[in-house]
């Protein structure tokens, strides 16, 4: 009886500038397999179904239990993390791309900067440097806590962004996920003494106003965060800001 196998079709390009390639591997199955246990065993021999000796397939990861966000790829058409996707529970051939809004490095692996940029562009941190030694911080409410618990779950896997129409070469929209970390760290008690700045850069190029609200990325999202009640609380929030920036407010000290 022969052996049972898994067919790999995998888009590869070289570099940011060469063109894109469809090359097909097998791969002997294994019980509990994933996509990143097969991509290892390509890497062991990258020989494809030609016979042909090529080079290893590059990719991305880390924590290989859904918690770094390194080895998102889009699998069978669907952008996911490749940790988590069982063979088992994949129709065949196996459909291998890299995710289209972030730049080529090489083969599945993409530069994510302009997601990382995003964040650091909306302070996506609680300023606490050298307050360590000045005592136990304000206390979270029990609801605020377990709201800022399940936006915490982001783990820049730039899936959000990969099923974002708003996201594309056209347009300069942050996406879902740094919008979310706006409203994270603005309901820490120490986050918010930042709050305006915060709301500030969403309100400039490629801020919130520039969701479409297609909603894909709260379906998308592998940790179930509510993506789009976010977005649409940093909607209401950056309003209530523009207003009282223009006209100002009495609750402001000067």
């Amino acid at each position: 009886m022969s052996e049972k196998t898994v067919i790999f079709n995998i888009k590869r390009q070289e570099n940011t500038e060469s063109k894109p390639y469809w090359e097909e591997f097998e791969v002997p199955y294994r019980e509990n397999m994933n996509v990143i246990s097969a991509l290892m065993e390509i890497q062991r021999n990258p020989v494809n179904t030609k016979g042909e000796k090529t080079t290893p397939v590059t990719w991305d990861m880390n924590c290989l239990e859904e918690v770094c966000g390194a080895c998102s790829m889009v699998i069978n058409g669907n952008a996911r993390q490749s940790c988590t996707a069982l063979i088992d529970q994949l129709d065949q051939p196996v459909k291998l791309e890299p995710m289209s809004t972030f730049p080529i490095v090489k083969d599945l692996q993409v530069d994510r900067s302009f997601m990382f940029d995003s964040l650091k562009r909306v302070k996506a941190w609680v300023p606490i440097d050298g307050t360590y030694d000045l005592g136990p911080g304000p206390r979270m409410p029990e609801k605020k806590r377990q709201t800022a618990y399940e936006l915490s779950k982001c783990m820049t896997c730039g899936v959000c962004l990969e099923v974002c129409p708003n996201v594309n070469d056209s347009s300069k929209f942050m996406g879902a996920a740094p919008i979310s970390q706006v409203r994270l760290f603005n309901l820490h008690p120490t986050g918010s003494m930042n709050k305006n700045e915060r709301l500030d850069a969403l309100m400039g190029v490629g801020g919130v106003a520039e969701c479409g609200m297609a909603q894909n990325c709260v379906k998308a999202c592998p940790k179930g965060i509510p993506l789009t009640t976010s977005i649409a609380a940093m909607q209401r929030e950056t309003n209530f800001h523009m207003f009282k920036s223009f006209f100002g407010s009495d609750h402001e000290v000067e």
